[in-house]
Protein backbone atom coordinates (compact mmCIF):
# COMPACT_ATOMS: atom_id res chain seq x y z
CA UNK A 1 0.00 0.00 0.00
CA UNK A 2 2.57 2.28 0.89
CA UNK A 3 4.12 1.90 -2.53
CA UNK A 4 1.18 2.26 -4.25
CA UNK A 5 0.59 5.40 -2.38
CA UNK A 6 4.11 6.73 -3.72
CA UNK A 7 3.52 5.93 -7.33
CA UNK A 8 0.44 7.54 -7.38
CA UNK A 9 1.85 10.76 -5.34
CA UNK A 10 4.61 10.65 -8.07
CA UNK A 11 2.30 10.24 -11.10
CA UNK A 12 0.10 12.56 -10.09
CA UNK A 13 1.66 15.25 -7.83
CA UNK A 14 5.26 15.67 -8.13
CA UNK A 15 5.33 15.22 -11.91
CA UNK A 16 2.24 17.91 -13.00
CA UNK A 17 3.77 20.50 -10.13
CA UNK A 18 7.42 19.87 -11.99
CA UNK A 19 6.29 20.70 -14.90
CA UNK A 20 3.73 23.04 -14.17
CA UNK A 21 6.73 24.87 -11.94
CA UNK A 22 9.11 24.73 -14.36
CA UNK A 23 6.81 26.10 -17.05
CA UNK A 24 6.14 29.38 -14.68
CA UNK A 25 9.70 29.88 -13.34
CA UNK A 26 12.34 28.97 -16.82
CA UNK A 27 9.24 30.65 -18.82
CA UNK A 28 9.54 27.11 -21.41
CA UNK A 29 13.81 27.86 -21.42
CA UNK A 30 14.82 25.00 -20.30
CA UNK A 31 11.76 22.36 -20.97
CA UNK A 32 14.73 19.58 -22.46
CA UNK A 33 15.69 19.48 -18.34
CA UNK A 34 12.43 19.15 -17.19
CA UNK A 35 11.66 16.66 -20.08
CA UNK A 36 14.11 14.22 -18.75
CA UNK A 37 13.41 14.48 -15.43
CA UNK A 38 10.15 13.91 -16.27
CA UNK A 39 11.10 10.70 -18.20
CA UNK A 40 12.92 9.44 -15.03
CA UNK A 41 10.08 9.84 -12.85
CA UNK A 42 7.61 8.02 -15.02
CA UNK A 43 10.08 5.21 -14.48
CA UNK A 44 9.86 5.10 -11.07
CA UNK A 45 6.34 3.47 -9.93
CA UNK A 46 6.67 1.51 -12.98
CA UNK A 47 10.09 -0.09 -10.85
CA UNK A 48 8.19 0.04 -7.99
CA UNK A 49 5.63 -1.71 -8.85
CA UNK A 50 7.64 -4.12 -10.92
CA UNK A 51 9.83 -4.69 -7.59
CA UNK A 52 6.75 -6.85 -6.08
CA UNK A 53 6.28 -9.03 -9.16
CA UNK A 54 7.62 -12.52 -9.33
CA UNK A 55 8.47 -11.60 -13.07
CA UNK A 56 11.71 -10.63 -15.16
CA UNK A 57 12.53 -8.69 -18.20
CA UNK A 58 9.58 -10.03 -19.88
CA UNK A 59 7.61 -7.16 -19.12
CA UNK A 60 9.82 -4.58 -20.24
CA UNK A 61 10.23 -6.21 -24.10
CA UNK A 62 6.57 -6.19 -24.15
CA UNK A 63 6.36 -2.65 -23.14
CA UNK A 64 8.86 -2.05 -24.98
CA UNK A 65 7.43 -3.13 -28.10
CA UNK A 66 4.10 -1.93 -27.43
CA UNK A 67 5.80 1.57 -26.76
CA UNK A 68 7.26 1.17 -30.57
CA UNK A 69 4.26 0.15 -31.93
CA UNK A 70 2.46 3.76 -30.73
CA UNK A 71 5.35 5.87 -31.79
CA UNK A 72 4.82 3.67 -35.59
CA UNK A 73 1.18 4.30 -35.34
CA UNK A 74 1.45 7.96 -34.73
CA UNK A 75 4.03 8.33 -37.44
CA UNK A 76 1.92 6.42 -39.70
CA UNK A 77 -1.23 8.76 -39.08
CA UNK A 78 0.83 11.90 -39.26
CA UNK A 79 -0.94 13.35 -42.26
CA UNK A 80 -4.04 13.52 -39.87
CA UNK A 81 -3.45 16.06 -37.14
CA UNK A 82 -5.36 15.17 -34.55
CA UNK A 83 -6.41 11.37 -35.81
CA UNK A 84 -3.97 9.18 -33.92
CA UNK A 85 -4.01 5.27 -32.01
CA UNK A 86 -1.68 6.92 -29.63
CA UNK A 87 -4.03 7.35 -26.53
CA UNK A 88 -6.08 3.95 -27.53
CA UNK A 89 -3.03 2.30 -27.24
CA UNK A 90 -1.83 3.65 -24.04
CA UNK A 91 -5.59 2.86 -22.84
CA UNK A 92 -5.13 -0.54 -23.71
CA UNK A 93 -1.66 -0.52 -22.14
CA UNK A 94 -3.00 0.14 -18.79
CA UNK A 95 -5.77 -2.09 -19.49
CA UNK A 96 -3.98 -5.21 -18.94
CA UNK A 97 -0.35 -4.05 -17.20
CA UNK A 98 -1.65 -1.45 -14.57
CA UNK A 99 -1.49 2.08 -13.95
CA UNK A 100 2.04 2.29 -13.83
CA UNK A 101 2.81 0.24 -17.23
CA UNK A 102 -0.12 2.86 -18.36
CA UNK A 103 1.51 6.09 -17.63
CA UNK A 104 4.90 4.35 -18.06
CA UNK A 105 3.66 3.97 -21.93
CA UNK A 106 1.72 7.38 -22.56
CA UNK A 107 4.98 9.54 -21.77
CA UNK A 108 7.57 7.82 -22.90
CA UNK A 109 5.29 7.66 -25.88
CA UNK A 110 4.99 11.09 -26.17
CA UNK A 111 8.78 11.91 -25.94
CA UNK A 112 9.93 9.51 -27.98
CA UNK A 113 7.99 10.11 -31.18
CA UNK A 114 8.74 14.00 -30.95
CA UNK A 115 12.42 13.06 -31.71
CA UNK A 116 10.38 13.34 -35.21
CA UNK A 117 7.23 15.67 -34.53
CA UNK A 118 9.59 18.16 -32.77
CA UNK A 119 10.44 18.82 -29.09
CA UNK A 120 9.57 22.09 -27.34
CA UNK A 121 7.90 22.52 -23.37
CA UNK A 122 5.36 20.68 -24.89
CA UNK A 123 6.30 17.75 -24.27
CA UNK A 124 6.70 17.74 -20.82
CA UNK A 125 2.97 18.28 -20.85
CA UNK A 126 2.18 15.78 -23.59
CA UNK A 127 3.72 13.04 -21.36
CA UNK A 128 2.30 13.88 -18.47
CA UNK A 129 -1.38 13.88 -19.98
CA UNK A 130 -0.95 10.84 -21.52
CA UNK A 131 0.62 9.05 -19.01
CA UNK A 132 -2.19 10.49 -16.78
CA UNK A 133 -4.80 9.04 -19.26
CA UNK A 134 -2.92 5.55 -18.71
CA UNK A 135 -3.22 5.42 -14.73
CA UNK A 136 -7.03 6.90 -15.25
CA UNK A 137 -7.34 3.25 -17.64
CA UNK A 138 -5.46 1.26 -15.26
CA UNK A 139 -7.33 1.99 -12.26
CA UNK A 140 -10.76 1.38 -13.47
CA UNK A 141 -9.17 -1.47 -15.98
CA UNK A 142 -11.48 -4.11 -15.16
CA UNK A 143 -14.39 -1.84 -15.85
CA UNK A 144 -12.95 -1.29 -19.21
CA UNK A 145 -12.91 -4.68 -19.95
CA UNK A 146 -16.43 -5.76 -19.33
CA UNK A 147 -18.19 -3.35 -21.18
CA UNK A 148 -17.12 -1.75 -24.54
CA UNK A 149 -19.86 1.34 -24.04
CA UNK A 150 -18.22 1.96 -20.77
CA UNK A 151 -14.80 1.66 -22.83
CA UNK A 152 -16.00 4.01 -25.82
CA UNK A 153 -17.18 6.41 -23.44
CA UNK A 154 -13.73 6.67 -21.62
CA UNK A 155 -12.14 6.78 -24.94
CA UNK A 156 -14.18 10.09 -25.41
CA UNK A 157 -13.69 11.45 -22.33
CA UNK A 158 -9.89 10.70 -22.81
CA UNK A 159 -9.67 12.41 -25.89
CA UNK A 160 -11.67 15.38 -24.12
CA UNK A 161 -9.29 15.76 -21.21
CA UNK A 162 -6.07 15.30 -23.40
CA UNK A 163 -7.28 18.56 -25.18
CA UNK A 164 -7.84 20.23 -21.99
CA UNK A 165 -4.83 19.79 -20.41
CA UNK A 166 -2.55 20.30 -23.06
CA UNK A 167 -4.77 23.55 -23.36
CA UNK A 168 -3.37 24.49 -20.00
CA UNK A 169 0.08 25.16 -21.21
CA UNK A 170 -1.09 26.63 -24.48
CA UNK A 171 -2.54 29.28 -21.66
CA UNK A 172 0.76 29.26 -19.59
CA UNK A 173 2.73 29.68 -23.31
CA UNK A 174 1.80 33.01 -23.53
CA UNK A 175 3.99 34.85 -20.21
CA UNK A 176 4.52 31.94 -18.14
CA UNK A 177 1.02 32.81 -16.13
CA UNK A 178 -2.07 31.29 -15.97
CA UNK A 179 -5.61 33.67 -16.75
CA UNK A 180 -8.54 31.64 -16.82
CA UNK A 181 -10.29 34.04 -19.39
CA UNK A 182 -7.03 32.76 -21.72
CA UNK A 183 -7.37 29.64 -21.02
CA UNK A 184 -11.05 29.75 -21.61
CA UNK A 185 -10.67 31.04 -24.49
CA UNK A 186 -8.01 28.67 -26.27
CA UNK A 187 -10.16 25.79 -25.03
CA UNK A 188 -12.99 27.24 -27.66
CA UNK A 189 -10.80 27.57 -30.17
CA UNK A 190 -9.80 24.07 -29.48
CA UNK A 191 -12.98 22.79 -29.68
CA UNK A 192 -12.44 20.91 -33.76
CA UNK A 193 -9.58 19.68 -32.06
CA UNK A 194 -11.17 18.11 -29.15
CA UNK A 195 -13.54 16.70 -31.10
CA UNK A 196 -11.33 14.68 -33.63
CA UNK A 197 -9.30 13.72 -30.33
CA UNK A 198 -12.50 11.80 -29.09
CA UNK A 199 -13.69 10.49 -32.44
CA UNK A 200 -10.47 9.15 -33.05
CA UNK A 201 -10.16 7.60 -29.69
CA UNK A 202 -13.77 6.14 -30.14
CA UNK A 203 -12.62 4.80 -33.27
CA UNK A 204 -9.35 3.20 -32.84
CA UNK A 205 -10.83 1.59 -29.35
CA UNK A 206 -13.47 -0.10 -31.17
CA UNK A 207 -11.30 -1.62 -33.96
CA UNK A 208 -7.96 -1.99 -31.74
CA UNK A 209 -9.97 -3.24 -28.42
CA UNK A 210 -10.86 -7.06 -29.30
CA UNK A 211 -7.68 -8.14 -31.41
CA UNK A 212 -5.38 -6.46 -29.66
CA UNK A 213 -6.60 -7.17 -25.88
CA UNK A 214 -6.91 -10.60 -26.60
CA UNK A 215 -3.24 -10.68 -27.93
CA UNK A 216 -2.19 -8.69 -24.47
CA UNK A 217 -4.19 -11.10 -22.48
CA UNK A 218 -2.83 -14.23 -23.98
CA UNK A 219 0.47 -12.73 -23.66
CA UNK A 220 0.29 -12.28 -19.78
CA UNK A 221 -1.42 -15.72 -19.43
CA UNK A 222 1.81 -17.43 -21.60
CA UNK A 223 4.55 -15.15 -19.53
CA UNK A 224 3.13 -14.94 -15.98
CA UNK A 225 3.32 -11.41 -16.29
Amino acid sequence: MKRKIISIGIMILVIPVLIISGTVIFNSRHYALITLIVATLSCVPFLISFERRETNTRLFVVLAVLIALNVAGRFAFSFVPGFKPVTAMVILTAMYFGPQAGFLTGALTAVISNFYFGQGAWTPFQMFVWGFIGLLAGLIAEYLKKSITLLAIFGIIAGALFSLLMDVWTALWWDGTFVFSRYLAVTASALPITALYAASNLVFLLVLAKPIGKKLERIKNKYNI
